[in-house]
């Protein structure tokens, strides 16, 4: 089992019942989307860093990247990667 520390965050009451509905684990769930969004936070500055040392993206790159994560066989295709 991970290290933790024990931390107060304030939600939404909104947020609170749809967390209870959804799991009995409260504190497993959050850390879990917290984990989720550092890595989105991660890639992010990673793309990022790469696109100021290589120029941006291409179309026909982000369609390759759509294809390769969404599925997405049209190039044409839009989809909200970031």
């Amino acid at each position: 089992m991970a290290d933790t520390t024990r931390i107060t965050v304030t939600l939404p009451v909104e947020q609170v019942e749809e967390l209870k509905k959804l799991t009995d684990n409260v504190s497993g769930y959050v850390a879990e989307a917290v984990a989720r969004q550092i890595r989105r936070h991660l890639i992010a500055e990673d793309l990022r860093r790469y696109q100021e040392r290589e120029g941006a993206f291409t179309e026909e790159e982000m369609a390759e990247a759509r294809a390769k994560i969404f599925g997405v066989a049209d190039p044409g295709a839009r989809a909200d990667i970031a």
